[in-house]
């Protein structure tokens, strides 16, 4: 099995940062895509950023330039630093990743159970 496990999520003000993390284990060969998605109150989820595994970045047009994704690829480990936050960045953020559990298997897409964050204005 495979599991993410994210971690970082809370509560902040205006203008502050917050960085999360997101951890696949379990039976892993390798990582490709890794990424993160947000989920608003009464809205569709939607991506934020994606990381690929040589480490090209895609970000959507209103978190470019206050985030930033990276990943260590020792650790399957994918990051999302989060500054200037904004009241419209309050949503539930998830990890998602496409993993190979060995080199037979074709790559599957998993997503992590998600975690809050919070922009209070």
């Amino acid at each position: 099995q495979v599991q993410l496990v994210e971690s970082g999520g809370g509560l902040v003000q205006a203008g502050g940062s917050l960085r999360l993390s997101c951890e696949a284990s379990g039976n892993i060969f390798s990582t490709d895509r890794m990424g993160w998605y947000r989920q608003a109150p009464g809205k569709q989820r939607e991506l934020v950023a994606t990381i690929s595994s040589g480490g090209i970045t895609n970000y959507v047009d209103s978190v470019k330039g206050r985030f930033t994704i990276s990943r260590d690829n020792a650790k399957n480990t994918v990051y999302l630093q989060m500054n200037s936050l904004k009241p419209e960045d309050t949503a539930v953020y998830y990890c998602n990743a496409d993993i190979k559990r060995d080199k037979y298997r074709p790559l599957y897409n998993y997503w992590g159970q998600g975690t809050q964050v919070t922009v209070s204005s």
